[in-house]
């Protein structure tokens, strides 16, 4: 694949928010957010970033590749893990900023790299004293364990 976009260029606000070019707004960084939905259930899995070779990849492939921020790599979601996200939607919000994907996991079905069915596996609560908000685990327990899957 190329690494050149297959992209509009950028037209005006109304052409943005109103036309049928896919136009994406690629921050200072050159990624866009993506938020993932379970395609089942409709649960938000997991928020990653997608630079374009990423966007055109998902795209052509119709399953999930996105840019590690900490690697600085493209990675396709489940090529260590066998936990391959296949898209079954694609959507752009209204000014092109982030894209919204809707999928389909293979083996366990998780999404996350702790070996759960998503990321967002703890919720932030008030606290039991004057410390300050505290984590608590909601119950969504590991589907594998992620150290016999992620090796090194």
């Amino acid at each position: 694949m190329t690494d050149t976009p297959l992209f509009a260029p950028p037209g005006s606000h109304e052409a943005v928010e109103e036309g049928l070019a896919l136009t994406p707004h690629f921050g200072a960084d050159g990624l866009i957010a993506a938020v993932v939905v379970d395609d089942e259930s409709g649960d938000v899995v997991m928020v990653a970033w997608m630079n374009a070779e990423a966007l055109s990849r998902t795209i052509a492939t119709r399953e999930g590749w996105y840019w590690s921020r900490s690697r600085q790599e493209l990675w396709h979601k489940g090529a260590t893990s066998g936990h391959v996200q296949t898209v079954t939607d694609i959507r752009i919000d209204c000014d092109q900023d982030a894209v919204l994907l809707r999928v389909r996991t293979a083996g366990t079905g998780a999404n996350c790299h702790t070996g759960r069915k998503g990321c967002f596996y703890r919720r932030v609560t008030a606290g039991a004293d004057a410390t300050g908000p505290v984590l608590e685990f909601t119950g969504d327990e590991p589907l594998f364990d992620p150290k016999a899957v992620y090796k090194g």
